[in-house]
């Protein structure tokens, strides 16, 4: 079996200059969350010793400090630290799904010409924080491999629709039905596919700790010195934010950074997190994880649809399976905002997405 993991390098000049040792960042963010020397040496696993040698060494190297030591305060990240490790964060959050997708595309290629590895089932999905844990669960056993390749919802129908992958991730919010059957039943039909469901999840606006700009609404994203980072234009949160704004009245040019565009849940809160954007659109898993504030607007479903006469196929009929059981339900049990009132359970197209009625003739008046 062949596996590729392909990985990236901080460096401090261009041409070969000192590389980042990939740990400095891990106990960045030890620091950061937990406060203090000895709380990130527990984190981390390392000795106090080697925790503050490593930051004591990195900031001869910038030639700046990382950490500063306040009593009663414990370790706080200097600006500069913060920004850096803002960066790694949003790094990882924007280049590893890619730098995954690339890398299952070179094992693809590799293990058709030795005719060796396991098949895999590929996943074309709008970005998902437990769909992401389960190929990472799955590709460290035996048995079922995902190749997950995040785009986003319509991107993602289109690629099912294209034979282009066996599965399709796709979301909308609840109450929005009549939006996301116009958008998705262009590349979906009742008589060909059928829906799975994944999760449940929670979407809202996710802002900086402690909420410093007062942010409690859609409307308040139009005040001043506010600023956005929205998701890409074909995401199926970029539709739902659309028509959130569209029912409450809000012009877009109003919002700073409406057009300011991230391909993930993660890039979204990261960039929040790193001071980048006051505000971003997204899941409340992510919110959590960046550490941030999350407002929440609207409760969505997300579905997994597939050709209804491919059920029957060993790799499809064993990631159903999957879906079904206690594996998923483990992992979307340690996410906030997650539910699981849908997970596992079949879908027919015309339900989920019920088709336009058409707006009936006025009587005639004769």
């Amino acid at each position: 079996m062949i596996r590729v993991k392909l990985q990236y390098e901080w460096q401090l000049q261009p041409g070969g200059g000192q590389g980042v040792e990939p740990i400095l960042f891990r106990v960045l963010y030890a620091l950061h969350s937990s406060g203090s020397v000895a709380g990130a040496a527990r984190q981390t696993k390392l000795s106090y010793r080697h925790v503050w040698g490593l930051v004591g060494k990195w900031e001869r190297m910038f030639g700046r400090p990382l950490v500063k030591l306040s009593r009663g305060r414990g370790a706080e990240l200097t600006e500069f630290g913060q920004k850096l490790l803002w960066a790694e964060q949003l790094v990882q959050a924007r280049l590893a799904p890619k730098l995954e997708s690339v890398g299952h595309e070179i094992e693809r290629a590799m293990s058709n010409v030795m005719d060796v590895g396991p098949a895999r089932l590929v996943v074309c999905a709008s970005h998902d924080l437990a769909l992401g844990q389960l190929r990472d669960r799955l590709a460290r056993g035996e048995g079922l491999k995902l190749d997950l390749r995040f785009l986003g919802s319509l991107d993602s129908l289109a690629a099912l629709a294209k034979g282009q992958c066996s599965v399709a991730g796709f979301h909308f919010a609840e109450g929005m039905e009549q939006a996301a059957t116009t958008m998705f039943r262009r590349y979906l039909k009742p008589r060909k596919h059928k829906l799975i469901g994944l999760a449940t999840r929670t979407q809202g606006l996710m802002v900086a700790k402690d909420n410093p700009k007062g942010i409690h609404d859609l409307s308040d994203l139009t005040g001043k010195g506010v600023r956005l980072i929205n998701r890409q234009r074909e995401s199926g949160s970029r539709i739902e934010f659309d028509e959130l704004l569209s029912g409450a009245g809000i012009d877009p040019a109003a919002i700073d950074g409406y057009h300011s565009e991230e391909f993930t849940h993660l890039a979204v809160a990261a960039t929040v997190a790193g001071g980048m954007a006051d505000a971003g659109y997204g899941i409340r898993a992510a919110a959590a994880h960046y550490g941030l504030d999350f407002i929440p607007l609207l409760t969505e479903r997300y579905y997994l649809a597939c050709r209804g006469d491919a059920l029957d196929e060993p790799l499809l009929a064993n990631f159903v399976k999957l879906l079904c059981g206690a594996e998923l339900r483990k992992i979307l049990s340690g996410m906030p905002g997650y539910g699981t009132s849908i997970t596992g359970k079949f879908y027919d197209v015309s339900d989920a997405l019920p088709a336009r009625r058409s707006t009936p003739a006025p009587a005639s008046s004769n």
